[in-house]
Protein backbone atom coordinates (compact mmCIF):
# COMPACT_ATOMS: atom_id res chain seq x y z
CA UNK A 1 0.00 0.00 0.00
CA UNK A 2 1.63 3.28 -1.14
CA UNK A 3 0.14 7.05 0.11
CA UNK A 4 -0.93 7.44 -4.08
CA UNK A 5 -3.00 4.22 -4.09
CA UNK A 6 -4.46 5.46 -0.15
CA UNK A 7 -5.51 9.06 -1.95
CA UNK A 8 -8.04 6.84 -4.00
CA UNK A 9 -9.86 5.43 -1.30
CA UNK A 10 -12.75 8.01 -0.97
CA UNK A 11 -16.56 8.29 -1.21
CA UNK A 12 -16.40 6.44 -4.41
CA UNK A 13 -13.72 4.33 -4.40
CA UNK A 14 -15.26 1.46 -6.82
CA UNK A 15 -14.39 3.69 -9.70
CA UNK A 16 -11.15 4.12 -9.14
CA UNK A 17 -8.79 2.83 -11.95
CA UNK A 18 -5.64 3.19 -10.02
CA UNK A 19 -6.81 1.39 -6.76
CA UNK A 20 -6.41 -2.87 -7.21
CA UNK A 21 -10.14 -4.69 -6.90
CA UNK A 22 -8.47 -6.83 -3.85
CA UNK A 23 -8.08 -3.34 -2.33
CA UNK A 24 -11.64 -2.01 -3.15
CA UNK A 25 -12.88 -5.90 -2.20
CA UNK A 26 -10.74 -5.02 1.22
CA UNK A 27 -12.05 -1.36 1.21
CA UNK A 28 -16.11 -3.14 0.56
CA UNK A 29 -15.86 -5.06 3.71
CA UNK A 30 -14.53 -2.61 5.89
CA UNK A 31 -16.97 -0.54 5.40
CA UNK A 32 -19.31 -3.34 6.22
CA UNK A 33 -18.08 -3.89 9.53
CA UNK A 34 -17.14 -0.41 10.38
CA UNK A 35 -21.16 0.71 9.58
CA UNK A 36 -22.54 -2.25 11.50
CA UNK A 37 -24.45 -3.26 8.00
CA UNK A 38 -24.21 -7.18 8.76
CA UNK A 39 -22.52 -9.33 6.05
CA UNK A 40 -22.43 -7.60 2.88
CA UNK A 41 -24.68 -8.22 0.03
CA UNK A 42 -25.10 -7.97 -3.60
CA UNK A 43 -21.78 -6.46 -5.67
CA UNK A 44 -19.66 -6.05 -2.65
CA UNK A 45 -20.41 -9.64 -1.64
CA UNK A 46 -19.68 -11.20 -4.31
CA UNK A 47 -16.60 -8.76 -5.08
CA UNK A 48 -15.73 -9.71 -1.73
CA UNK A 49 -16.20 -13.87 -2.58
CA UNK A 50 -14.02 -13.50 -5.67
CA UNK A 51 -10.71 -11.89 -4.47
CA UNK A 52 -11.01 -13.31 -1.33
CA UNK A 53 -10.73 -16.92 0.40
CA UNK A 54 -12.76 -17.68 3.92
CA UNK A 55 -9.83 -17.84 5.83
CA UNK A 56 -8.73 -14.76 3.98
CA UNK A 57 -12.13 -12.86 5.16
CA UNK A 58 -11.72 -14.12 8.54
CA UNK A 59 -8.37 -13.30 8.80
CA UNK A 60 -9.23 -9.65 7.35
CA UNK A 61 -12.23 -9.61 9.59
CA UNK A 62 -10.48 -10.38 12.71
CA UNK A 63 -7.39 -7.64 11.71
CA UNK A 64 -10.84 -4.91 11.68
CA UNK A 65 -12.09 -5.94 15.18
CA UNK A 66 -8.71 -5.36 16.51
CA UNK A 67 -8.32 -2.44 15.08
CA UNK A 68 -11.98 -1.06 15.54
CA UNK A 69 -11.67 -2.06 19.38
CA UNK A 70 -8.52 -0.99 20.08
CA UNK A 71 -9.84 2.55 18.61
CA UNK A 72 -12.38 2.80 21.13
CA UNK A 73 -9.66 2.06 24.37
CA UNK A 74 -7.75 4.73 23.37
CA UNK A 75 -11.08 7.05 22.41
CA UNK A 76 -12.06 5.69 26.01
CA UNK A 77 -8.93 5.95 27.92
CA UNK A 78 -8.69 9.68 26.78
CA UNK A 79 -5.09 8.70 25.16
CA UNK A 80 -6.32 9.96 20.96
CA UNK A 81 -3.83 12.44 19.64
CA UNK A 82 -5.34 16.21 19.94
CA UNK A 83 -5.59 16.84 15.88
CA UNK A 84 -7.57 13.38 15.58
CA UNK A 85 -10.93 14.43 14.77
CA UNK A 86 -13.70 12.60 17.22
CA UNK A 87 -17.70 12.28 16.52
CA UNK A 88 -19.99 11.40 19.22
CA UNK A 89 -23.01 9.65 18.45
CA UNK A 90 -26.06 9.67 20.61
CA UNK A 91 -26.90 6.31 22.57
CA UNK A 92 -30.16 4.61 20.70
CA UNK A 93 -33.10 5.03 23.41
Amino acid sequence: MTEDLVQEITDDYQTSAVLPERHKATVALADAFIHAEGPPSGEPRAQILAEFSPAEIAEVSIGLALFHGFSKLLIAAGAEPDQMPITELPTPC
